[in-house]
């Protein structure tokens, strides 16, 4: 088999050429790094890749599979956000601030470990997570390899361009106001955010969880039942097609002032509503009423953004935006984050059954991908309100700890990926990806 070809396809098609003996672990991870460099030349979607740690991995797998063992994943390549700890490496942050080795793995790369995939590089992202853009002091700006004049999103940016790619068909990812979901939108890829609690995380006072960035619906389920807890196999959902939903269309922006939705972003939504309409869903506009929700997001974000720079080990190297809004998240006094997070589940629990709807559809953001530097020279707070008017559409899934997922749906007129972000209530993570996997059917059929 062509490992080359098989570095870009799906970790599950990787995975059964490794169960069938088609390709070893050692060959697909050595064609996945030189694949990686490559992208990294161009996208610049890593802060280290590892060739040596790969092979030993790479080994290990092999190993273990001649002894007999299987696994879903067993000898797939991975690459790993900077977010994530592992023994003896520094975990940057996207931050030069940060400079001490972890001690031990963190629960998801102790998983990945157990579970015989193959890390072969780390991620970049923007200082402490904190943007929508991946472009830092520490590591350059990543660029969307679908136009390289483009950002790839934020936070989750490296990884998401590392996917785009074709570097590596699986990355992890992390969400703590869009971080998963905002780099799926604006490279094509699919991005689900699961429920509050269901992965490890919880940074950011509960608002933060673990994903991944894939290609397809069912390979990121496939890895999300890897490293969380579901009352049913992810995987599973992924094939089958959901009863008929109750579906409200919401394009409104849930902050003020307003950002126009982008022209051909809206026709996409459309389409997509009608899509589900004639798939037996019932579809209606609504327009969701957040309420107060926004501060309470507002404030378990600055806190927790504030409790993450106290633990660097140089606060004097922060970008200066940065230390601009953890001085303001320092405000925030820890009082204020235990009704914060009641709040957000409160609204979470009520918000869809107000609209007696069981899904919403919006917009991911109010357009594709902005060009790299879009915000660059603002200041900390000006930065965080524009990012918010920008993305106004997935912060608040945080806050509710509503499970939420964003899916490619078309391209635009300059070959920009457009993109569709489906939420349901908290506990539906299934119904979520089965609805996903559902509309990605669609979507595929539409373009045969």
């Amino acid at each position: 088999m062509d490992a080359a070809a098989l570095v870009a396809d799906t970790p599950r098609a990787q995975a059964a050429a490794l169960r069938s003996g088609d390709i070893t672990a050692v060959a697909l991870a050595e064609a996945t790094v030189a694949a990686a460099r490559e992208v990294d030349a161009r996208v610049n979607a890593f802060v280290t890749i590892d060739a040596d740690a790969a092979g030993v991995a790479a080994e290990d797998a092999d190993r273990r599979r001649a002894r007999g063992e299987d696994g879903p994943l067993l000898g797939v390549p991975i690459a790993v956000k900077d977010d994530l700890d592992a023994a003896g490496h520094v975990t940057s942050w996207g931050s030069r601030a940060r400079r001490t080795p972890a001690t031990a793995d963190s629960p998801v790369v102790a998983t990945l470990r157990t579970a015989g995939l193959v890390p072969i590089g780390r991620t970049t992202l923007p200082e402490l997570a904190l943007y929508g853009f991946t472009e830092s002091v520490r590591s350059g700006v990543t660029r969307n390899p679908i136009d390289t004049a483009r950002t790839p999103g934020g936070s989750s940016g490296g990884s998401a361009a590392a996917v785009a790619g074709g570097a590596v068909g699986l990355a992890t990812a992390s969400d703590g106001a869009g971080s998963i979901r905002i780099p799926a939108g604006c490279c094509g890829l699919v991005g689900i955010k699961p429920g509050a609690g269901r992965t490890p995380g919880g940074g950011w006072n509960g608002l933060s969880v673990q994903g991944c960035l894939t290609r397809r619906v069912a390979d990121s389920a496939l890895y999300l039942d890897l490293i969380g807890d579901f009352p049913a196999p992810l995987a599973d959902a992924a094939e089958q097609d959901p009863p008929p939903l109750r579906v409200g269309v919401d394009l409104a922006s849930p902050v003020s002032p307003v950002l126009p939705l982008d022209p051909e972003l809206e026709a996409a939504l459309r389409r997509t509503a009608e899509t589900l309409a004639g798939l037996g869903h019932d579809v209606r506009e609504v327009r969701t009423r957040w309420g107060t929700a926004p501060l309470g997001f507002v404030a378990r974000m600055l806190h927790g953004l504030a409790a993450t720079a106290r633990e660097v080990d140089d606060p004097t190297l922060l970008e200066a935006r940065t230390a601009e809004v953890a001085r303001i998240g320092g405000l925030v006094p820890d009082a204020a984050i235990a009704p914060a997070r009641r709040q957000g589940a409160a609204v979470g629990r009520r918000l869809l059954a107000d609209l007696a709807v069981d899904v919403l559809l919006t917009p991911p953001a109010r357009g594709p991908a902005v060009p790299v530097g879009h915000w660059a020279g603002r200041r900390g707070l000006p930065t965080m309100l524009a990012l918010g008017r920008h993305y106004a559409h997935t912060p608040g899934f945080n806050h509710t700890g509503q499970p939420a997922a964003v899916l490619p749906v078309g391209r635009s007129d300059v070959g920009l990926p457009l993109a569709v972000q489906l939420a349901v209530a908290p506990g539906e993570d299934a119904r979520l990806v089965a609805l996903a996997a559902q509309v990605e059917r669609a979507v595929d059929a539409a373009r045969e």
